[in-house]
C-alpha cells in the first residue's frame, strides 16, 4: 500500500505543480476562452499557487518526515480544487471532459486516505 501511495502521490504532485505553473505562464486570456464560466485572472492565479503548493504538499512533508501529517492535508486541499474543476467543467455541458477532474480527484482522495489510516508515515 505504501509504494502505491508513493507512486500516485508522485504522479500527482508532478501534475499539479505542472498544471500550477502552467496558469502563470498562460495569458490570463488563454486560460480564460478555454473555460465555460467566466473566471477572473487573479482567481486563476490563486487557484495556480494552490495547486503547487498541494503539489509540493504531496511528497516534501513525507519524503522529508517533517509533519507528515500535511501530506493528507495537502491531498485533501486538492480534492477540493478539483470538485471545483469538475463542477465548473460540467457547467459548460462537457460532460466527457470532467471525467480527468473526477478521476485526479479521486486519486487525491485515496491518497488523502491513505496517508491519513491506511499508510500513515510516521
Amino acid at each position: 500500500m505504501n509504494r502505491a501511495l508513493w507512486i500516485v502521490q508522485t504522479l500527482l504532485a508532478l501534475e499539479f505543480v505542472f498544471s500550477g505553473g502552467s496558469k502563470f505562464v498562460m495569458s490570463v486570456e488563454d486560460m480564460t476562452k478555454q473555460m465555460p464560466v467566466a473566471l477572473s485572472g487573479s482567481f486563476l492565479h490563486f487557484i495556480g499557487v494552490c495547486e503547487v503548493l498541494g503539489g509540493i504538499g504531496l511528497i516534501l512533508p513525507a519524503l522529508l518526515h517533517i509533519k507528515p501529517g500535511l501530506t493528507s492535508l495537502a491531498a485533501s486541499g486538492l480534492v477540493v480544487i478539483m470538485i471545483g474543476a469538475t463542477t465548473i467543467t460540467l457547467m459548460g455541458g462537457m460532460v466527457a471532459t470532467a471525467l480527468l477532474p473526477l478521476a485526479t480527484g479521486l486519486l487525491a482522495a485515496f491518497v488523502a486516505y491513505g496517508r491519513w489510516r491506511l499508510a500513515p508515515i510516521s
